[in-house]
C-alpha cells in the first residue's frame, strides 16, 4: 500500500479492520533453481473462498524466502512464479496473450542533490534554495542535465481545471515557459468552505499528482507546490526524505500523460518570504484562491535551475490471469492487487510520496505480509472461486497482480497504458490492497465513497452480511488516488476500492481503534508486517473477500455496465469512450468478438 505517511496512517489503520516492451519474446521464466515450492504442493485448497488457503498464500508470499518482494529482485522472481503457478493451478489461462506476464519498463531517476541548483531571483536579489531543507526538485523527462533561466513565476492557485465544476485557475493566464506555484490541496480545504469542490474531502484534483499533470498540459516550463502540513496531510520531512532519493516512473515513450521538465516543492517559510519579497501576502492570495473567480497572479520574480540527475532503466513485470466469460469473452470485470512490497533494503526512501521507516532489531526483510500479501491472497480465492462455480461466468474476469504500486503505481499505470483488454470492454476494475486481520466489522469501508455505481451493487451485499457502508475517517487525504485501482479510475473505467472498517464485532470501535495503532506504529512498512497464524483473525478478510466476490460474480453474470454518479471528474472520459465505442460498433461490418486477452497490450 502506497502513498500512506505515518503521519497521517488512517488508511493502514482501515487495512486492519506480458507484453514485452520491446519485442515478441515471452517474459524469461524465472531460474528453476531458485523456483519455491508452491503451496498447491502440500496444501489441498477448497473451491469457496477458505480461511485455510487465504492464510497459506499469505505464509508464502510474506515468507523471508521471498525477501520481501522488491522489483527486479530475486524475491520478483519468487513472487510472479507463485502467483502464475496459481493462476495455472486453479484454471485460468494466460491473461496477455499467451503470456502470464506484461513486463513493465521502468525509468528510475535520481537528482544529485550535491551539484542541483535553484535560484529565485526578486527584485534583483537572488534568493538560492538549498535541496531538502527549503526545496526539492526532479524531473519525469529521462534528461539527466535539465537547465531553466529566467522562468516568470506565476501563483495560480490550487492549480484546478475542472470544467465540471465551472473552476479553472488558469483562466486568462499564458504560463508557457513559466514556473507556476501552486497551493496543495482543494479549492475550499483551507477555507473549510463546504461549498466548495468537496470542502475538506479531497478530489482528484487536490492530488499533487494531478497539479503536475495540468501544469505540464498548460505548458509550463517548472511547478512548485507550496507545502502545509495540513493540505499535505503530511510534514516536510515526508517530502525531503522522498524526494531525495531515486524516484521511479514509466519511459515517456509507455506512459502517454504530458511531462513537466521540472516539478517539485517549496516549504511554507521559503514561499512566505517569496511572495512578500514579491508584494504580496501568501495567506491573502491562499484566501482569494478559495474564492469562485479568481484568477492567477504573476509575482515580481523568476526561477534559475540547473539540475542534474542519473538515469537508469530497469523492468519488472505485472502477472496476468483470465477467465474466459462463456457469452460475452470481450467484456472483463478485472480484479487486482499489488504483489510488490519494500524488498531486503531496509531505512531507504522510495519514490512514492512516502518515507519508510528505517529497519529495526537487525531484521532488514519487509515481509508486507498486510500489505499486500492479504490482496494477493484476496484476489487468488476469488479466482478459485469462480473457476471453480459449476456454470462460468458470461463475461469474463481478469486477475492482474501488479508490480511497482510502492513506486508510484507504476504497475497498473502501465496496464492501463498497454491494456490487454480494451478499457471500453472492462466493466469495472475492484482493487484489493492490505486487509483486514483483526476481525469482522460492522462497517465497510469504501474508499472514496460516493464515486461510482458500483457502491450501488455492494450496498445490498454488505447489508446482507449486516454491515453499513462508510468513508473512510480521514477524507481529507484522498486515499482514493493513492492504490492502484486510481489508474482506471482516470482512464474513465469504474473502480472500486473497499475494505473492512474499524467497528470491530468483537471490541467494537475502541477495539478497531487500538488494533490500527498498533499495526501502525509497529508493522506499518516495517520489518514487523509479517503473518502472524497466532494473532490474526481472518474471518473479517474473509468477509471482505466474499462481498467484493459477490459485487464480480452480479457483473459478470448480468449486462450491467456501471458508472460514475453525475459530477464525477472520471465520469466524462467513460462516456466518452463508451460513445466511441458505440460509434464504431455501428460503423464496422458484422464480425465475431476479439477474444479476451489479445487487446491493446498483446504484441
Amino acid at each position: 500500500m502506497t502513498y500512506r505517511p505515518l503521519l497521517v496512517p488512517l488508511l493502514a489503520a482501515l487495512a486492519l479492520g506480458a507484453c514485452r516492451s520491446e519485442t515478441d519474446t515471452p517474459a524469461p521464466a524465472a531460474d528453476p533453481a531458485a523456483a519455491p515450492t508452491t503451496a498447491a504442493d502440500a496444501h489441498a485448497f477448497k473451491p469457496d473462498i477458505d480461511a485455510a488457503d487465504f492464510a497459506e498464500h499469505v505464509r508464502v508470499l510474506a515468507s523471508d524466502e521471498y525477501e520481501g518482494r522488491a522489483p527486479g529482485s530475486a524475491g520478483e522472481e519468487k513472487t510472479v512464479e507463485y502467483i502464475r503457478a496459481q493462476f495455472e493451478r486453479i484454471g485460468l489461462v494466460p491473461g496477455n496473450g499467451e503470456s502470464w506476464f506484461q513486463t513493465v519498463p521502468m525509468m528510475e531517476t535520481t537528482a544529485d542533490p550535491a551539484t542541483t541548483r535553484m535560484t529565485l531571483t526578486v527584485g534583483g536579489q537572488a534568493m538560492p534554495l538549498a535541496f531538502g531543507d527549503d526545496m526539492v526538485v526532479g524531473t519525469r523527462t529521462g534528461q539527466e542535465k535539465v537547465d531553466i533561466a529566467g522562468s516568470e513565476l506565476v501563483f495560480v492557485g490550487y492549480g484546478v481545471d475542472a470544467p465540471e465544476r465551472g473552476w479553472n485557475d488558469y483562466a486568462g493566464v499564458d504560463v508557457k515557459g513559466k514556473t507556476v506555484v501552486i497551493l496543495v490541496n482543494d479549492p475550499g480545504f483551507h477555507a473549510g468552505d463546504q461549498s466548495l469542490f468537496e470542502g475538506k474531502r479531497m478530489t482528484y484534483y487536490g492530488r499533487w499528482t494531478y497539479k503536475y499533470e495540468e501544469a505540464a498540459r498548460k505548458g509550463a516550463a517548472a511547478a512548485l507546490i507550496v507545502h502545509d502540513t495540513e493540505g499535505a496531510s503530511y510534514g516536510w520531512d515526508v517530502v525531503r526524505n522522498s524526494w531525495s532519493g531515486a524516484q521511479y516512473d514509466l519511459r515517456t515513450a509507455d506512459d502517454p500523460e504530458p511531462r513537466l521538465p521540472a516539478q517539485g516543492w517549496i516549504t511554507g517559510d521559503k514561499a512566505a518570504a517569496l511572495f512578500a519579497a514579491s508584494g504580496q501576502d501568501l495567506e491573502a492570495l491562499r484566501a482569494a484562491a478559495n474564492t469562485p473567480g479568481f484568477r492567477a497572479v504573476p509575482l515580481k520574480a523568476t526561477l534559475d535551475l540547473s539540475l542534474s540527475s542519473r538515469i537508469a532503466l530497469k523492468e519488472s513485470r505485472n502477472v496476468v490471469g483470465l477467465l474466459p466469460g462463456s457469452e460475452r469473452p470481450d467484456e472483463a470485470i478485472v480484479y487486482m492487487a499489488h504483489w510488490d512490497h519494500l524488498g531486503n533494503h531496509g531505512g531507504e526512501a522510495h519514490g512514492d510520496g512516502d518515507a519508510h521507516a528505517a529497519a529495526g532489531g537487525g531484521d532488514t526483510i519487509y515481509n508486507g505480509a498486510v500489505d499486500n500479501a492479504t490482496g494477493v491472497a484476496g484476489i487468488l480465492e476469488v479466482a478459485e472461486r469462480f473457476a471453480s462455480a459449476p456454470q462460468k461466468p458470461k463475461r469474463s474476469l481478469l486477475f492482474l497482480a501488479v508490480t511497482l504500486e510502492e513506486s508510484g503505481l507504476l504497475g497498473s499505470k502501465y496496464f492501463v497504458a498497454q491494456p490487454t483488454v480494451p478499457l471500453d470492454r472492462i466493466v469495472a476494475a475492484i482493487n484489493i490492497d492490505a486487509m483486514n486481520v483483526a476481525g469482522r466489522t460492522r462497517d465497510f469501508t469504501v474508499i472514496g465513497k460516493g464515486n461510482s455505481e458500483l457502491e450501488d451493487i455492494l450496498a445490498p451485499i454488505a447489508q446482507a452480511q449486516g454491515r453499513t457502508l462508510v468513508e473512510e475517517s480521514n477524507s481529507a487525504a484522498g486515499f482514493y488516488f493513492r492504490s492502484d485501482h486510481f489508474n482506471f479510475a482516470k482512464a474513465g473505467v469504474p473502480a472500486l476500492y473497499a475494505e473492512g472498517g474499524s467497528d470491530l464485532v468483537d471490541g467494537g470501535t475502541a477495539a478497531g481503534d487500538a488494533a490500527a495503532r498498533d499495526y501502525t506504529t509497529l508493522r506499518y512498512h516495517k520489518p514487523a508486517d509479517e503473518y502472524d497464524a497466532a494473532t490474526w483473525k481472518l474471518d473479517g478478510a474473509i468477509e471482505d473477500t466474499q462481498a467484493l466476490y459477490a459485487v464480480g460474480e452480479s457483473l459478470a453474470s448480468g449486462d450491467a455496465w456501471p458508472n460514475w454518479y453525475p459530477g464525477n471528474p472520471f465520469r466524462a472520459a467513460r462516456e466518452t469512450m463508451m460513445a466511441a465505442r458505440a460509434a464504431a460498433s455501428s460503423a464496422a461490418p458484422a464480425a465475431a468478438p476479439a477474444p479476451a486477452g489479445t487487446g491493446g497490450g498483446a504484441r
